[in-house]
């Protein structure tokens, strides 16, 4: 859904990617800053029910997922290490926000089945990344999907940042179930995905 917009993102991206570069600053470093402000912050505001703030926080941080990719492609650098890095880091930056959802209901949100709910969209969001990746190791491609990381994070951090403004009181209460609806979507989604890629791979190894 939202990839089709990653060209669009990439040009609102290149002065600030020129930016940094012209302060010496690498695409590794932005990529290491990125995920590990991402992590702190879902880890640390998450689960103290600080929701719209660590929402806002983690996607300034998330914002280096593309950033750091226009910086290598202005350096003429991209490289094996370069995709590998920001692919093992992503993983990171994914499971942090769905733990951290969960150790909010584990605490805060008072809710081991929505705590439940996080967990299985974690371990699915995961396991979707695991099949591409593996695919990928076999020359075959499984890119398809409802649900790719665009997805994820986009529906995961605004569920989060909504039911948060219904926790203080700026929207109307009955909005503090978007982060349960989110989860509930994200978790069929991610299954229907690991599906849909698992069978574009069977086919390829058989035609």
């Amino acid at each position: 859904m939202l990839e089709r917009f990653r060209q669009g993102w990439q040009k609102v991206m290149r002065p600030l990617a020129s930016g940094l570069l012209a302060m010496h600053v690498t695409p590794d470093m932005v990529t290491w800053i990125g995920t590990i402000g991402a992590v702190v912050m879902a880890l640390v505001c998450l689960p103290q029910g600080w929701l719209w703030q660590g929402a806002l926080l983690i996607t300034l941080f998330i914002f280096s997922d593309s950033l750091d990719g226009n910086m290598a492609r202005q350096l003429g650098r991209t490289s094996q290490w370069g995709s590998f890095l920001d692919s093992t880091l992503d993983r990171f930056g994914d499971g942090a926000v769905f733990a951290g959802i969960a150790l909010y209901y584990a605490g805060p949100g008072h809710s081991t089945l929505w705590c439940g709910v996080a967990l299985a969209a974690l371990i699915l969001s995961l396991v979707t990344s695991y099949v591409r990746a593996k695919a990928e190791s076999l020359s075959m491609d499984a890119k398809m999907g409802i649900a790719t990381r665009a997805d994820r994070l986009l529906i995961s951090l605004v569920a989060v940042e909504i039911t948060g403004l219904a926790r203080v009181g700026v929207l109307a209460h009955w909005f503090c179930w978007a982060l349960p609806v989110g989860l509930c979507y994200l978790t069929v989604a991610g299954a229907i995905t690991v599906g849909q890629r698992m069978t574009a791979v069977k086919r390829q190894s058989e035609s």
